[in-house]
């Protein structure tokens, strides 16, 4: 049976199934606000000092918590993960917020949940396709990986075996 919302195959985008046929980390970023978005096109690059570049929707809260702030935090997702990461991309409900349950960890940088995760310093943004790259400058690193991270590839969730 197919799916009647789906997207005929003539109309769908080269480019975006291009980017569908690349396995990509799955990443939460927050800024204080508090705001957050599910991001999978991001990339670290090593270097005195990292940096964090990566692609946001610049309608998103998130955008104007990071534009406002000048601060961010990028978290990798793991495979228990995968209902935070729906509520943050919009494809769940959140009842009562985005923030709502779990255990948030303020910091200067924004909310943290999980026990990895990136404390960044805005220092560019530009336009880029339909989205906003966005670079930062990693300040702090804290916590560690406990569990293999969860990837994004051709419209699913997957985990490293």
């Amino acid at each position: 049976m197919s799916d009647p919302f789906a997207t005929p195959e003539e109309a769908k985008s080269a480019v975006r199934r291009l980017r569908g046929r690349l396995a990509a980390p799955v990443t939460l970023w927050t800024a204080p606000g508090p705001a957050g978005l599910t991001v999978s096109s991001m990339l670290v690059a090593d270097g005195e000092p990292g940096r964090v570049l990566g692609l946001i929707d610049e309608e998103s809260e998130l955008w104007d918590a990071i534009e406002s702030s000048e601060m961010f935090v990028v978290a990798p997702l793991g495979p228990n993960d995968q209902q935070l990461a729906d509520r943050f991309a919009g494809l769940m409900p959140a009842p009562g917020g985005l923030f709502a349950g779990g255990s948030w960890q303020q910091t200067e940088f924004g909310p943290v949940s999980g026990s990895l995760w990136a404390g960044c310093r805005l220092v560019s943004s530009r336009p880029c396709g339909w989205a906003r790259l966005v670079e930062g400058v990693i300040e702090t690193i804290s916590g560690d990986a406990p569990q293999p991270p969860l990837i994004h590839y051709r419209g699913r969730y997957h985990k490293l075996a």
